[in-house]
């Protein structure tokens, strides 16, 4: 029989951890608004805005994981902090002040200079966001308790990710509606709104007790994922396959808003579309992930994602709206599925006490790998910009989306077996 004490503590145990996963949900409210209206679609139009050419555009929607490799520097770091939170508040903050802070760009340079000082903005909040990302993913991974953890995610993700919706919409409505530097002041007013209720959010986060690394030095906690052979392979498959992913997915908005000469608000439904699709995905693979393993239904995710490639190749015979909503769709349930189960992979398949290295060992590597993928797919834009046009619209979406196939097929077979 369980004594009265012990009843009472376990409900005093649960009451606290509802109100940390709420707190941890409202939190990504106002984050989820404001990275909404920041990058994507929307990115990709002020950059335009601001006179970027392709190549530029591929450096920026580059930097972001590149920058990932600092994780390991900072996954050693945070054994030494005496408090996760605080840290993370003062990393975050930067971050989204620096980023935000891009929007004052047209006010404060010469029109010449806008995308250099673009580009040093954007670096400098991707580097705060990359020590931040380490330490969100190490507490939210002693938040959220194990048992819930699928569900608890599935869910949030699907709150989240409705809400981006309706703010993707909203966006491309305002743009279409205002078009050029006042559209996008207005979508600015309301991202600093919410960076501020986003920075706030983080003061209620708890500072849960941290299991250190049983290594106190940094050769030897870096050695520590590199000598885990499986995590190590299926980590560069992974990284690999991202790698052929970001040479063609980053550049949709582009392609879509220069040659195919989609307004905002279409693109919008489009970029709706996938999310409301994606969302949907969450709770299958959830309940999937119950009966088989992350690496299992990774696998199972990676065929989904290159068919939304190929599918670009029927824009030739095809209605073009219909092709790209079919491909935006396919690509949701996709790429809803790797993202929840890269993430379940990298904190319920690897050793507690060594997580915070493995995650930045995982996100150092993908990061490099999805780096050079928009760099390269966006100089590659600037050198058929003289060939035929179908080339640039969907010629590459087509080699890509094989090389996805291949890969998937011969060493993704192999590697993310069940170990």
């Amino acid at each position: 029989m369980i004594s009265l004490r012990s009843r009472q503590q376990y409900q005093r145990k649960t009451s606290v951890q509802r109100k940390n996963l709420k707190i941890a949900t409202m939190e990504g409210v106002p984050a989820v608004m404001f990275q909404t209206l920041l990058g994507g679609q929307f990115l990709t139009g002020f950059l335009l805005y601001l006179g970027a050419n392709s190549s530029q555009l591929g450096f920026v929607l580059a930097i972001t994981t590149f920058v990932n490799i600092a994780q390991l520097f900072a996954a050693f770091l945070i054994q030494r902090l005496k408090s996760r939170k605080w840290t993370l508040v003062l990393f975050v903050a930067f971050h989204r002040i620096l980023w935000g802070g891009t929007g004052l760009i047209p006010f404060l340079f010469p029109k010449p200079y806008w995308v250099t000082a673009f580009i040093i903005l954007y670096t400098l909040a991707f580097m705060f966001n990359t020590v931040g990302g380490i330490l969100w993913n190490s507490l939210i991974s002693d938040i959220v308790p194990a048992r819930v953890r699928g569900r608890y995610f599935g869910i949030r993700n699907t709150m989240l990710n409705a809400l981006g919706t309706l703010v993707m919409y909203a966006g491309g409505v305002i743009l279409d509606y205002e078009p050029g530097g006042k559209g996008f002041l207005i979508l600015y007013i309301i991202v600093w709104v919410c960076i501020a209720a986003n920075i706030t959010m983080f003061f209620f986060y708890p500072d849960m007790p941290f299991e250190r690394s049983s290594e106190s030095r940094f050769v030897p906690m870096l050695k520590k994922p590199l000598r885990d052979s499986s995590f190590l392979k299926a980590t560069l498959f992974l990284g690999g396959f991202l790698f052929l992913q970001n040479l063609v997915v980053p550049l949709y908005s582009y392609v879509m808003l220069q040659l195919l000469h989609i307004n905002y608000q279409t693109l919008s439904l489009l970029n709706v579309a996938q999310t409301v699709f994606m969302m949907g995905s969450f709770y299958i693979w959830g309940n999937l992930n119950a009966r088989f393993s992350n690496r299992r239904l990774l696998f199972w995710t990676l065929p989904i994602i290159a068919l939304s490639c190929l599918l670009w190749g029927l824009l030739s015979v095809l209605p073009m709206l219909l092709v790209l909503a079919a491909a935006h769709i396919i690509f949701g349930i996709g790429v809803g599925g790797f993202n929840q189960l890269a993430f379940n992979f990298m904190i319920g398949d690897t050793p507690k006490g060594e997580r915070p290295m493995y995650m930045a060992m995982y996100a150092a590597i993908t990061g490099v790998a999805a780096f050079f993928g928009p760099l390269i797919g966006g100089n590659v834009h600037g050198l058929i910009q003289h060939w035929p046009v179908w080339t640039q619209i969907y010629g590459m979406q087509l080699i890509v989306g094989v090389s996805m196939i291949a890969v998937s097929l011969t060493f993704g077979r192999r590697i993310l077996k069940d170990a």
